[in-house]
């Protein structure tokens, strides 16, 4: 049995601390789960943490995957056979940069839908996941044998929003649910933050990383009794295209966490394995200026994106070591990844024969509407000479072609509305989602042009649309016949041959914008702008003998080859 002692945590009736790493299944390969676990446990930590990301799960109404990276349940039995316990996060909201906070961007199709507050419809949407989720949580609870000891509700709440109804109902759902473990809730420790975001006989916790007597006198003020315990240490940062690779001082840190540890408080590492944002899953920030957040998710934390101890590892490992005991097996260091070159070559051109289906638009349709992240959008501009194209907002990025020539790149981050056409023609826009905000108000706004796209002031309609479906995208070539190089976005692809399915990474250096696939899998976004230079490839994407690699570059790419480089490229920034 698993409880809130007066100051403890208490296991079977004896005092427990918990001494936790995050560890989120979702940006992790499945067949990786066991070695970053095992070594948790040789870093001396008893417990690893997860979020549960809602939008992931059930990226349409009325579905909920557990397939491939998404296995909740293999996950955290996993965890249960390395001998370690589980902190199950399961939202409805995460932030953890993730798109959208993990909220599912259908919800917010429903006008006036209200989310993070007591609203029916959200309520309901709430509901039927949380108990998709607890069904598979509830049986591996630690009274009944498994290793989950705490579940939390909501996400630091006391930054966004403040109604008490809307938790306590989210709180209702777990127990209701059959969660019989203690539930926590989480906030930075600020008075306010704390006073909204708490619930009575819900203990709180704290995300910090700094000035930790201070944090936990601040928490300590908030929950009088019980253990106190900091369920985000902030070890290190996430980073933004366009901004710099941030890291963390490694004694600095270490002395933080000695702090904590000595004061006598319970921890989860936030994070011990970052692991990498593959796919589109990567959010954003927007506190007036749009700052989309990287595919790598290295958070330099001690294990970095592919796994390998750092020096943050061992430091964190030295300091455990002081307050528990620690097994005597040190993790190897990692090796570098293999090199090697491949020609990319069987282009395919987007402007010159657009894959997908099209349909046609009165009126200008946000991707939300169209269900996608990526769409090709035709008109026609009747004009003679030039005029002002002007778009009321750009979410998030739009390429603009005029008779299949570039014209310029709208970009949100720059507040970019407006651009001269020399002429009239074929106009061809293409429209690009990089990523929803994940923290604040603007999560679940819609993405595309916003509002009147006009010329000279007169609003332009009837428009066509070709949605892209990326994850059509490597088998192109099954339908498309190739193309010569041109001008425009770009299919391009490759085979590599792999000895032993290991770890890799694919330099980006000379590519523009774009995504990659290996063996059909999308490694995620990568940029020119960087910090971020590589693409993680896990060892188990690939296999003995021939692979291949698919990349569409909407931008310029320098040198159409493919390198493979023996480590990450986490910086430096190109300004």
């Amino acid at each position: 049995m698993f409880e809130i002692g007066d100051s403890d945590f208490l296991l079977d009736g004896r005092p427990f601390r918990i001494l936790s790493g995050a560890l989120h299944y979702f940006r992790v390969h499945p067949d990786s789960w066991a070695d970053r676990i095992e070594k948790a446990r040789l870093m001396g930590l008893n417990t690893i943490e997860t979020y549960v990301p809602w939008n992931a799960h059930s990226p349409r109404p009325g579905t909920f995957d557990t397939s491939g990276m998404l296995d909740l349940e293999r996950f955290l039995r996993e965890v249960a056979a390395a001998g370690l316990y589980a902190i199950v996060r399961p939202g409805p909201y995460i932030c953890a940069e993730w798109d959208n906070g993990g909220l599912p961007a259908w919800l917010f199709r429903e006008p006036g839908l209200g989310v993070r507050r007591y609203e029916p419809r959200f309520m309901a949407a709430v509901q039927e996941y949380l108990n998709d989720v607890l069904r598979i949580v509830e049986p591996l609870q630690v009274s009944a044998g498994g290793p989950v000891l705490l579940v939390q509700v909501e996400n630091e709440y006391g930054a966004f929003g403040d109604d008490p109804t809307y938790l306590k109902a989210v709180a209702e759902i777990i127990r209701s649910a059959g969660i019989t473990v203690p539930l926590v809730t989480v906030d930075q420790p600020v008075d306010a933050m704390l006073a909204a975001g708490g619930l009575d006989g819900v203990l709180r916790t704290g995300s910090f990383g700094s000035r930790v007597a201070e944090r936990l006198e601040t928490l300590r003020r908030h929950q009088p009794t019980g253990p106190l315990m900091c369920m985000e240490f902030w070890d290190g940062w996430f980073d933004h295209w366009g901004g710099p690779h941030h890291t963390t001082s490694v004694a600095e840190a270490a002395a933080e966490l000695d702090a904590l540890l000595a004061a006598g408080a319970s921890v989860n590492i936030y994070m011990l394995h970052g692991g990498t944002n593959f796919g589109l899953t990567s959010g954003a920030n927007d506190k007036g200026v749009y700052r989309p957040t990287i595919t790598s998710y290295d958070y330099d934390a001690p294990l970095d994106e592919a796994g390998h101890p750092t020096l943050k590892y061992h430091a964190f490992r030295e300091v455990i070591s002081r307050y528990a005991t620690v097994p005597d097996d040190v993790p190897a260091s990692g090796a570098a990844a293999p090199e090697t070159s491949a020609a990319l070559g069987s282009p395919l051109r987007l402007l010159a024969d657009p894959w997908g289906t099209w349909s046609e638009h009165a009126e200008l349709p946000t991707l939300d509407e169209l269900d996608a992240r990526l769409v090709l959008f035709r008109t026609e501009v009747p004009a003679e000479g030039p005029v002002l194209l002007s778009i009321g907002e750009v979410r998030d990025r739009a390429y603009v072609f005029l008779n299949s020539a570039p014209v310029g790149v709208l970009d949100r981050e720059r507040h970019d509305r407006a651009l001269m056409l020399p002429h009239g023609g074929h106009l061809e826009i293409l429209v690009e989602d990089q990523g929803r905000v994940n923290y604040g108000q603007r999560i679940g706004e819609p993405k595309g042009l916003i509002g009147p796209v006009q010329l000279d002031g007169v609003e332009l309609t009837e428009w066509s649309a070709c949605v892209i479906d990326l994850d059509a995208v490597p088998a192109l070539w099954d339908s498309v016949g190739p193309v010569a190089p041109g001008v425009g976005p770009t299919a391009w692809r490759a085979s590599f041959e792999v000895e032993t399915p290991v770890d890799h990474f694919l330099s980006t250096v000379a590519w523009g914008k774009g995504f990659a696939w290996v063996n059909g899998f999308n490694l995620g976004r990568y940029w020119r702008r960087g910090p971020q230079q590589t693409l993680y490839v896990p060892g188990p994407l690939l296999r003995p003998g021939r692979n291949e690699l698919v990349v569409l570059e909407l931008d310029v790419m320098a040198d159409p080859v493919a390198h493979f480089v023996a480590g990450p490229l986490l910086g430096p920034l190109e300004l």
